[in-house]
């Protein structure tokens, strides 16, 4: 079995206190949990459900690109 690896976005959203990630390389699949962990076993599964259907469909998957980042920008305020 091959291994493929994925960059997955956690973030916090407290208006709905819950866990959201996104998988940007993966047209950013989106999925949530009421705990970090339950996040990514949903993120996980989602994942192997887009690989699959991707596969069925003949649909290629996306070449790996840079990774994801998170930048810092200074705004002033009005």
């Amino acid at each position: 079995m091959s291994m493929r690896h994925f960059s997955v976005v956690v973030e916090w959203d407290s208006a709905d206190e819950m866990w959201v990630t996104h998988v940007p390389a993966l047209d950013h699949l989106s999925t949530y949990g009421h705990t970090r962990e339950a996040a990514l076993e949903s993120t996980r599964e989602a994942i192997v459900g887009y690989l699959e259907a991707a596969a069925k469909d003949g649909i290629p998957l996306p070449r790996s690109g840079p990774e994801p980042s998170i930048v810092e920008l200074e705004v002033a305020l009005p």
